[in-house]
């Protein structure tokens, strides 16, 4: 059964924590969220006694720049990898290396930032947010500077492994920072708004890229990079302050959090949206992967065109994850939205698999277009809701649970992108074949593991340590 609203605000009182400013204006000792006017989720304070309560003004202050710096540090690997695409011809010719081995260069980002959150998510149960956040932005800065700089490929190759497992930490961190502040409808709601931020990057990324491209080489797309570490590194340094209490931290080692991440994974409910979550993601992936090759190559599209429609599927996703944000969350169960988001990309999924298998005929590119569009926008519903839901079950060990989601969308996301070119260039098939088999495995995950029918207006218990 979960816990009633009584219980369950009155643990999120005794355990929540901001502490003082460097200025001296308290926010408090204790804290939940809420949502303000604007529908920007601020920080309400409940203050210690003898402290002088937080005028309205400064929780909603704390609450916007708590959205901005987790949205700046959710959206540098996205940046990371998106910037650099443009470059990828010349970095091959400045290097000369054969195009194979520079693609390596992004897999080797890829890969460190999957395999980094599982490392950085446990230090930040045991020593706290604050300190791994800051060490691996002091680490990404000097591996994207020392990329700058590469005279070798095998050397780029190297620094960009350590530049995503570095830059893990703002992925995984972020997310174990949002499950210290929030709960519930609340932390569903920050996560829709962090979609706003970081949704954007993937989009905007290589469009900044080819303008650097425009002045400088390639080189001066990782110098780029390497001010915004900087920048971002001082934000977090001033004004993101430690969220885990020393009393809520692990003071076990290596073996303590294997056993917690076992403890988590053994979980039926937490696995079940972990998985649902990250197959979900795969379509995307699959999407991401496919798209420049079926809209250009098989549909002929022109550039131009192609950067339209992703652009159009993005601001797509970006308009449901605010409308789930702004409108569902606290009317319709998290469980409900999700539940039918997963339907909405099944459906969509099913559809664009029977129009680029030639079941309708020559269907042409709008068709096919607003098929992507419909399973691009469904993901504003799956995707904070999964991980909103997983989460909630893991308050005791929210940085390794982070780790583990983060991860597991990686890794499957990895596995499924080469499956969409694996019938060749003539045919759209693998990647709506691809997108149906995610699609419908992630709601068999929800309704077999998760079980959402026992649960009251969509509110998970607590997993106990």
């Amino acid at each position: 059964m979960p816990d009633s609203g009584a219980s369950r605000a009155q643990q999120e009182q005794k355990h929540a924590h901001i502490p003082t400013s460097s200025r001296g204006a308290a926010l408090g000792a204790q804290a939940t969220a809420t949502p303000t006017a604007a529908g920007v989720p601020a920080i309400s304070t409940t203050m210690a006694p003898g402290l002088p309560a937080a005028s309205t003004t400064t929780a909603r202050r704390a609450g916007i720049l708590v959205t901005l710096v987790l949205g700046g540090l959710t959206a540098l690997p996205p940046l990371s990898m998106d910037m650099y695409l443009p470059a990828l011809p010349e970095v091959t010719d400045a290097l000369h290396s054969p195009a194979a081995t520079v693609q390596l260069t992004l897999t080797a980002c890829l890969t460190g930032m999957a395999l980094g959150q599982l490392v950085v998510g446990p230090m930040s149960d045991r020593w706290g947010r604050r300190t791994p956040l800051l060490l691996g932005m002091i680490v990404y800065v000097l591996a994207t500077a020392i990329c700058a700089v590469a005279p070798t490929t095998e050397l780029l190759i190297g620094f960009r492994l350590l530049q995503g497992l570095a830059g893990a930490a703002g992925i995984v961190i972020s997310r174990a920072v949002v499950r210290d502040l929030y709960d519930g409808d609340e932390m569903a709601r920050f996560f829709s708004t962090l979609m706003l931020i970081s949704g954007v990057a993937p989009v905007i990324a290589p469009v900044i890229g080819g303008q650097v491209l425009q002045f400088t080489d390639w080189r001066g797309i990782f110098v780029v990079l390497t001010l915004v570490g900087v920048l971002l590194t001082l934000v977090v340094w001033k004004w993101l302050h430690e969220t885990l209490p020393p009393e809520r931290r692990h003071t076990g080692g290596v073996g303590d959090a294997l056993r917690t991440m076992r403890g988590l994974l053994a979980d039926r409910v937490f696995t079940g949206y972990m998985i649902a979550g990250s197959l979900a993601f795969a379509a995307l992936f699959a999407y991401v992967s496919a798209s420049p090759f079926v809209v250009q190559e098989i549909y002929g599209a022109s550039p131009q065109t192609f950067s339209l429609l992703f652009g159009i599927n993005s601001v797509g996703l970006i308009a449901v994850g605010q409308i789930n944000g702004k409108l569902l969350v606290g009317r319709v169960s998290l469980d409900k939205a999700l539940g039918f988001g997963l339907a909405v990309i099944s459906v969509a999924a099913i559809a664009l698999l029977l129009m680029t298998s030639g079941v309708f005929g020559d269907v042409g590119l709008l068709p096919v277009a607003a098929g992507l569009f419909v399973l691009m926008s469904a993901m504003g519903l799956a995707m904070p809701n999964t991980n909103t839901q997983a989460l909630m079950r893991t308050k005791h060990a929210a940085g390794s649970a982070s780790a583990l989601l983060g991860t597991s969308q990686f890794l499957i996301g990895a596995i499924a992108s080469p499956l969409v070119g694996i019938a060749g260039e003539h045919t759209a098939v693998p990647m709506a074949l691809v997108q149906v088999v995610c699609a419908l495995s992630a709601v068999v995950c929800f309704l077999v593991l998760c079980r959402p029918w026992r649960t009251t207006g969509g509110t998970r218990q607590p997993l106990l340590k």
